[in-house]
C-alpha cells in the first residue's frame, strides 16, 4: 500500500511561527521549534520551514531555526522562501535542510530547477506553486504569499517544472489557505493527475476527513498541515497567542476561529482506517 505522509508546515517571520488567512494577516503563535518538536513526536513525516517574508528581503533567514531544529528532530526538513540562487540552497542544506522549496525564483528563471536538480540530486529540489482560481475557473499561478501575478497557468506551469527535473510539486490554494475551509480537491486533482512527480496538497485543511478526501479524490501523494494542527497544539498544551496589540504584522481584520483543530495522530489514525497508507503515531512517538 502506498505510503502518504503529513507535512507539518511552519510559517516563519523573524524568528517566530505565524500564521495568517489567504497567507495575509500573520499573527505571532510562538516559537518555531517547539512546534516542530512536537510534531516530530506526534508523528510527522517532515517539517517544513517557509520564511513567509524572504521576498522582501532576497534572502533566507531560517539558519540558525533550521541548525537547531536539526539536533533534535530524525524526520526531513523542507525549507523554502528566499532562494535565488544554487549557493543559496547549498547554505540551508549545510545548515541541516533535507529538501529546499522554490516558488519565485523558479517563475523568474526556470531553468534553476534543471541546474538545482542536476547539482543536488530531483529528491532535494521542490517546487510550491501558488494558485488562485479565476471568475472563468481558470487556476493561475501567484508569487510572494499570492500578491504577486504572473499570469502563468498554474497546471502547465506544474507540467513544466515537472520535465526541467522538480522532484516534488506542492500546490497552495491560496483561495482556501489559513481558512479551515477544506482543501481545493479539484486543483490538487487537476495537478496530480497531470504530472508523474509527486504532488502535496496544501491550503485549507479542515481535519482528518478533509485529509482522507484530499488524498483520495485529489490524488495527492502527501498533505501539508498548518493552523489545524498549530492551533490543537496551543489549545492543549496552554500557549496563548499574542495579543492582537502586540504584534507588529499585518492585521487582515479577519478573525482566527479556533475549531475544526486535529492533531496529527488523529489526522493518521483517521487515514489508517479509511485504509489510506500512512506512517502511523504510536502514542504520541513517532515510529519511523
Amino acid at each position: 500500500m502506498k505510503s502518504h505522509r503529513v507535512i507539518a508546515r511552519l510559517d516563519i517571520k523573524g524568528p517566530n511561527l505565524v500564521k495568517g488567512i489567504h497567507l495575509e494577516g500573520l499573527r505571532v503563535l510562538g516559537q518555531p521549534s517547539e512546534f516542530a518538536n512536537h510534531y516530530y513526536r506526534s508523528g510527522a513525516d517532515e517539517i517544513m520551514y517557509t520564511d513567509v517574508v524572504a521576498s522582501l528581503y532576497d534572502r533566507n533567514s531560517l539558519h540558525d531555526i533550521i541548525s537547531e531544529t536539526a539536533q533534535h528532530i530524525a524526520i526531513p526538513m523542507l525549507v523554502g522562501g528566499g532562494l535565488r540562487s544554487l549557493d543559496d540552497i547549498s547554505k540551508v542544506l549545510r545548515a541541516g535542510a533535507d529538501r529546499v522549496s522554490l516558488n519565485t525564483a523558479a517563475i523568474k528563471d526556470p531553468q534553476i530547477v534543471s541546474r538545482a536538480a542536476k547539482k543536488f540530486g530531483s529528491s532535494t529540489i521542490v517546487v510550491t506553486i501558488e494558485a488562485i482560481k479565476q471568475p472563468d475557473g481558470q487556476y493561475l499561478v501567484y508569487t510572494d504569499s499570492g500578491r504577486e501575478h504572473t499570469g502563468i497557468e498554474a497546471v502547465g506551469w506544474a507540467q513544466k517544472v515537472a520535465e526541467l527535473g522538480v522532484g516534488e510539486i506542492i500546490i497552495t490554494s491560496v483561495d482556501q489557505e489559513g481558512t479551515r475551509k477544506g482543501f481545493d480537491v479539484e486543483l490538487t486533482r487537476m495537478v496530480s493527475d497531470a504530472v508523474s512527480v509527486p504532488v502535496v496538497a496544501h491550503g485549507g485543511c479542515s481535519g482528518a476527513k478533509d485529509v482522507s478526501r484530499v488524498l483520495r479524490e485529489g490524488h495527492a501523494d502527501a498533505v501539508a498541515v498548518a493552523s489545524v494542527i498549530h492551533y490543537d497544539y496551543m489549545a492543549n498544551h496552554q500557549i496563548k497567542i499574542e495579543p492582537v496589540e502586540k504584534v507588529n504584522y499585518i492585521n487582515s481584520g479577519r478573525a482566527f476561529s479556533k475549531s475544526h483543530t486535529e492533531s496529527i495522530e488523529a489526522i493518521k489514525a483517521q487515514l489508517l482506517e479509511d485504509n489510506i497508507g500512512c506512517r502511523p503515531a504510536f502514542g504520541g512517538h513517532y515510529e519511523p
